[in-house]
């Protein structure tokens, strides 16, 4: 902790880099495209809820990039994905895709807090959900009898995710039946690989967000991140049937210190957001490397020397200023 808390200040809120071209700025990355089809993708360190930014959580970026990248060559041989080259801890060149207007979650639990999570909708009654039919009688955060999908519509300009079965899917033409195909057989044949090696390491994949797109020549490929933990859910499999048989919530990596400080003193959605205390902001810091080290079984090395990430960024992204 006290090594983290000499690079507390050492943080990447701002990714803008002006010699590079076509800047996207979303949530937590900051996107460039460049003329020869591909894009280099930079994940910050901004902690996004309540549809704003809270905070900057220093390394979250690199920790996000890092599992990322032990996923995308972990599951190499199932899908192919969209990255090209890792010039630095932050930063992904990847092959620019258009994007399927369909999020694929994966999940093997009863469980989830959203509006379209299985949970929720199998407390209100439903069950029957993404063109699955539950069984009655399971219990909060219970296994599946089978991992199953549940597709939601990709809402790209701040909307609402709407939950799709894959018979709507295809009849609103948001994908072909072979497309649909191919990104649910690939979307299941990933969260297996990811569940076998989670559970190497003690832990349990349970639930996943997958995102897919298409290049020029229509082959679907595997993009954004996979498996770490802002897109996926983990408990810890050691502890999780006493407390499952005690009706208590699992044990995960829960990084929502900052989430929670907020919500209980301001409206978020409404309300300036105070300061946020640096303890927390490091403590959150210790939880992703904790996940990050947990997932992978490899060491998070935090540097010796303090350097802005940006410089560092700048430095390792000189080579594509001139190919811009």
């Amino acid at each position: 902790m006290k090594a983290l808390r000499a690079h507390a200040h050492e943080v990447l809120r701002d990714a803008t880099i002006p010699e590079l071209p076509n800047h996207y700025q979303g949530k937590v990355r900051d996107n460039y495209d460049l003329p020869d089809g591909r894009r280099i993708i930079i994940a910050s360190d901004r902690l996004s809820a309540f549809d704003r930014i809270l905070a900057a959580i220093p390394f979250k970026g690199r920790v996000l990039t890092q599992t990322a990248r032990y996923w995308f060559e972990a599951t190499a041989d199932i899908c192919p994905n969209h990255v090209l080259e890792y010039p630095d801890p932050n930063v992904v060149i990847g092959r620019r895709l258009d994007i399927l207007p369909v999020e694929i979650v994966v999940r093997a639990y009863l469980a989830g807090t959203t509006a379209t999570s299985i949970l929720t909708l199998y407390k209100k009654g439903a069950r029957e959900v993404y063109g699955v039919r539950l069984p009655e009688g399971l219990r909060e955060n219970e296994k599946l009898p089978e991992p199953i999908i549940t597709p939601t519509t990709k809402a790209f300009d701040g909307g609402h995710d709407e939950p799709l079965s894959p018979a709507e899917i295809v009849s609103k033409g948001l994908l072909t039946a072979a497309q649909w195909q191919t990104v649910s057989r690939h979307a299941l044949a990933l969260f297996a690989r990811g569940q076998e090696l989670a559970a190497r390491r003690g832990l349990i994949l349970v639930d996943t967000k997958y995102e897919f797109g298409t290049d020029a020549e229509g082959n679907i490929i595997l993009a954004d991140e996979i498996h770490t933990p802002d897109s996926s859910r983990y408990w810890l499999a050691g502890s999780y049937p006493q407390r499952f048989a005690e009706g208590k919530r699992p044990e995960s990596f829960d990084k929502d210190f900052v989430r929670s400080w907020v919500a209980e003193r301001c409206d978020p959605y409404k309300d300036d957001i105070p300061e946020i205390p640096a303890d927390l902001i490091v403590e959150t810091a210790a939880v992703y490397i904790r996940a990050y080290e947990a997932i992978t079984g490899l060491p998070f090395d935090i540097p010796e020397a303090p350097e802005a990430p940006l410089d560092r960024i700048r430095r390792n992204l000189a080579p594509y200023f001139t190919r811009a």
